[in-house]
């Protein structure tokens, strides 16, 4: 813990210059967190504590990348906070206490799958956890909070919970890009045993608001996760797994995906063949 004035920042003048100044980065787990603390731990910046809050739902790759990076943290002497709700992603999704608004859904208990508009695991089982644990630091000391936040991610910059005047966000000081953080990463021995490989973003597993993309390449590589979400799906009464499609659909498509690329036919979603092909598919469902 630093008694100073953070130095060369416009984040050193606290309105309680009683208070210590507390470095405290936010870790999720990620390319530009992971590049983020390792870069600071290179240049010897002051960390105090890092914070991972779990939601619970992680790839199993994530947690042991996590695992390996507090190794490193606790060997460097810092220490390393893991922050969980009081109740998982499952008790959320299938049985909390949930006033509707839509009556055909009253007494269903569960939030049921996140959706754009209802993201209510971001805010149950993350963003909630966090302020809370923020609020009890900052009854004790200034708190500088380091976020990795690349160069080039301008519309999250945008976002209000990013704007603190008591955030920092190394990365894009440093000048880099998402691309840059992985690659950094891969560079010291980090590849999360190919997670960013096969997706476009990593997030918890079971997000339905994951591309088609990157469902499929869950259903592929991840047959018993896949299989986890029908589990998942069949405790909630609420509504499709995405705003689209349901699983069982969505398993429908890319079954026949998979057929139809083995007999080097169309699956131009576009195209009539391939339309009529689904459709009659998932009559039979």
């Amino acid at each position: 813990m630093d008694n100073r004035k953070c130095k060369n920042c416009k984040y050193g003048d606290f309105q309680n210059e009683s208070k210590g100044v507390l470095h405290v980065v936010s870790f999720s787990g990620g390319k530009d967190s992971t590049a983020m603390l390792l870069h600071m731990l290179e240049l010897g910046m002051p960390i105090d504590e890092v914070v991972n809050v779990d939601t619970g739902m992680e790839f199993p790759a994530m947690y042991r990348h996590i695992e390996k990076v507090r190794a490193v943290v606790e060997t460097a002497g810092v220490k390393f906070t893991t922050l969980k709700a009081d109740k998982t992603f499952e008790y959320y999704l299938t049985r909390h206490p949930v006033k509707h608004r839509n009556p055909e859904f009253a007494g269903v208990p569960g939030y049921g799958w996140p959706g754009p508009r209802t993201r209510w695991c971001t805010g149950t089982l993350k963003t909630n956890v966090l302020r809370k644990y923020t609020r009890d630091l900052r009854n004790a000391y200034n708190v500088i909070w380091y976020v990795g936040l690349a160069a080039d991610e301008t519309a999250r910059f945008l976002r209000k919970n990013n704007t603190a005047d008591d955030q920092r966000h190394p990365l894009a000081e440093w000048g880099w890009t998402e691309a840059k953080a992985l690659k950094y990463c891969y560079d010291h021995g980090y590849d999360w045993e190919g997670l960013y490989k096969l997706f476009k973003r990593v997030s918890c597993w079971c997000c339905p608001l994951q591309s088609l993309q990157d469902l499929r390449q869950l259903r592929r590589h991840f047959p018993d996760l896949w299989a986890r979400l029908f589990e998942l799906d069949a405790q909630q009464c609420r509504q499709r797994f995405t705003a689209s499609d349901s699983l069982t659909q969505l398993e429908a498509r890319f079954a026949l995906e998979e057929e139809r690329i083995a007999q080097g036919l169309t699956i131009n979603a576009r195209a009539k063949e391939f339309k009529d092909a689904l459709a009659e598919r998932l009559q039979k469902k």
